[in-house]
């Protein structure tokens, strides 16, 4: 049997989670273009607090989706800003 260390767990949850997010407003962005339902705003933030921000911000200006809306243009950085300073605490900390 293989072991699987936690860092490369937390590493893939990363990655997955970023994925996600970088694809949910992909999917918005085509969504709205095509006049079909969206993804919830709710959804996309939730994404991010749980990991996702980067892969949400970088698919908010690739596409330039949801750049107008200063919630998402100050809180996407903002919770990406919270969870780099929580991952170096607990590093830190560790």
């Amino acid at each position: 049997m293989q072991y699987i260390s936690f860092e490369k767990i937390i590493i893939s949850y990363f990655l997955l989670i970023n994925v996600i997010g970088f694809t949910m407003v992909l999917v918005d962005k085509y969504r709205s273009v095509h006049k079909k339902w969206r993804i919830r705003e709710r959804s996309i933030f939730i994404i991010a607090i749980l990991g996702g921000g980067i892969g949400v911000y970088c698919g908010m200006y690739l596409y330039k989706h949801k750049t107008n809306h200063k919630y998402f243009v100050w809180g996407i950085p903002a919770i990406i800003v919270l969870q780099i300073i929580c991952v170096y605490y607990v590093v830190i900390n560790w």
